[in-house]
């Protein structure tokens, strides 16, 4: 299984979201993801750019590609759980990261975000749970 990583690190200042945003584009396509999925997570790493914002004077992310999976990581990034301030802005970007990625999880270092590829395991799987209820395939 082969793995390419990338890391990008931008200033702490909104002006240079866009240049997350460009790259995720740009990485994501390489992966096979059509213009939809693209689009996903270009938005959903936004949202995580805005949450580290307040904290950091620099964001650090990390792209990663591998057969089944695109993966970034950014650090920084808090769910807000026991935090009462969290503001809105915040709750609904997480909201928004969690429902347009396959995967998010949250820990003290950050986010995880994941897209699957078309051709790994997203696919087998949601074929495989359709199947099982339409009771003609068991795998």
């Amino acid at each position: 299984m082969s793995k390419d990583v990338f890391r990008l690190t931008i200033p702490g200042k909104p002006d240079y979201i866009s240049v997350a945003r460009l790259t995720s584009s740009a990485i994501a396509s390489k992966t096979g993801l059509n213009l939809e999925e693209i689009e996903d997570v270009k938005v959903a790493l936004s949202e995580a750019c805005i949450n580290a914002l307040k904290r950091v004077d620099e964001i650090n992310i990390q792209f990663i590609i591998d057969d089944e999976k695109f993966t970034m990581m950014v650090e920084d990034v808090v769910l807000g759980e026991g935090e009462e301030t969290l503001s809105k802005e915040l709750q609904m970007g997480i909201l928004i990261m969690k429902s347009l990625m396959d995967k998010v999880n949250f820990s003290s270092k950050g986010v995880e975000l994941i897209k699957y590829i078309k051709d790994g395991i997203k696919d087998e799987h949601k074929l495989s749970i359709w199947y099982k209820g339409n009771g003609k395939r068991r795998n």
